[in-house]
């Protein structure tokens, strides 16, 4: 068995702890308080208040996208954001089996079907060239649409997750969606101040979905938001979100089956308070990353995961990829044992009973990467 004790006391030195280091921890070290009174002394606690409207209009600024608006959780945003791409109940849904299970609850709350395709080793995210292979072998295009001639469903929606803060080879994969005429929604909920190619995560698509999780880089507490290219699409996301109630000084009149997707005015304002720092948050998680990536140089069989080209990474939870399946049993076991909170990277989507029987294309580098990750504490350090 090897020893995983050096590593772990670098991991308490790093966080300065010795008794136990958390996976990933919320840090308000702002106007969240200030905020928060605000919302108490004003009454604007719930749905509507002037800080839902800030936090909306600042996101955008800070993602360089048209419209934001903030939903109650980040699977929310993906339900919605797969509804307005135009995804129908019977759908395949192009995705990736290396995910959180809200990417497939969300495709599942709509009654489509995920495809699982393959991951680069160099992301950890939807594979442009598996995608493309994919296509190529199992795709038709009828009447301007794409068709799986495996199922005879049509394919109308690909959503590549940018694991960990990771961004995926994504304008590869938005021309390829071109080409097949297939919608592209970013699960962008890990990828809060990551860019690709000088470009937020999250705005190379139809839509967007981020999250702001306890655990995720900036908090709301519990929450999500959309992000548009398109005012329009921005515009109609917001009203079916607050229940499509059309605006009137008294009567309730509703056009469209609404969703009660609002964000309350209080998760709004811890929102604010916490994009304004932002940029300090990622900056501090990336110099936690350069620690580790120095560190893990001298480690043998152990290897720290590293921003892939062309990004800029918000370096969300931290990777360490093991030897093999033993090793990262091992290591999550000493660790854990230790004080030193780890964990495997989530059960494989295509793994879970709901979704065993869905189509993949062999997801070999998916199972690599399920045989070997750990995430390593991440918490910001200020």
């Amino acid at each position: 068995m090897t020893d995983y004790s050096k590593t772990i006391n670098f991991i308490k030195e790093v966080y300065g702890n010795k008794e136990f280091t958390p996976l990933a921890v919320p840090v308000f070290a702002g106007n969240e308080k200030k905020y928060l009174e605000e919302c108490i002394d004003t009454t604007f606690v719930s749905s509507v208040g002037q800080f839902v409207d800030r936090f909306e209009k600042d996101m955008a600024t800070y993602t360089g996208c048209k419209r934001a608006v903030v939903c109650v959780s980040g699977t929310n945003a993906l339900h919605m954001s797969l509804m307005l791409a135009g995804v129908e109940r019977d759908d395949d849904v192009l995705t990736q089996a290396l995910t959180f299970i809200a990417t497939c609850n969300a495709l599942s709350y709509i009654g489509a079907h995920p495809v699982f395709i393959d991951v680069d080793k160099t992301t950890m995210g939807l594979s442009p060239d598996a995608i493309k292979e994919w296509l190529v072998k199992n795709a038709e295009i009828r009447n301007g649409q794409c068709y799986n001639k495996n199922t005879g469903r049509r394919v109308k929606a690909c959503v590549p997750m940018h694991t960990f803060g990771h961004p995926v080879r994504i304008e590869e994969i938005a021309q390829i969606c071109e080409e097949y005429h297939i919608e592209l929604v970013e699960d962008a909920a890990e990828s809060i101040g990551s860019l690709y190619k000088d470009k937020h995560t999250g705005t190379f698509g139809k839509v967007g979905a981020i999250s702001f999780n306890g655990n995720k880089t900036i908090t709301t507490g519990g929450g999500g938001m959309m992000l548009f290219n398109d005012e329009e699409l921005g515009a109609f996301a917001k009203h079916l979100t607050t229940q499509a109630k059309i605006p009137h000084r008294w009567e309730f009149r509703h056009d469209h089956i609404g969703y009660n997707y609002r964000m309350p005015n209080i998760n709004a304002a811890l929102g604010c308070a916490q994009l304004e720092n932002l940029d300090k948050f990622v900056e501090s998680k990336r110099q936690v990353a350069a620690e580790y990536a120095e560190f893990f140089k001298n480690i043998d069989d152990i290897d720290f995961f590293t921003e892939p080209e062309n990004c800029y990474s918000n370096y969300w939870l931290n990777v360490v990829i093991l030897k093999d399946k033993e090793a990262q049993l091992e290591f999550l076991q000493q660790t854990n044992d230790n004080g030193v909170m780890t964990r495997p990277i989530w059960e494989l989507m295509n793994r879970l009973s709901m979704f065993e029987n869905c189509e993949n294309d062999g997801l070999k580098n998916t199972i690599w990467f399920a045989d070997r990750v750990v995430n390593i504490p991440s918490s910001v350090r200020l």
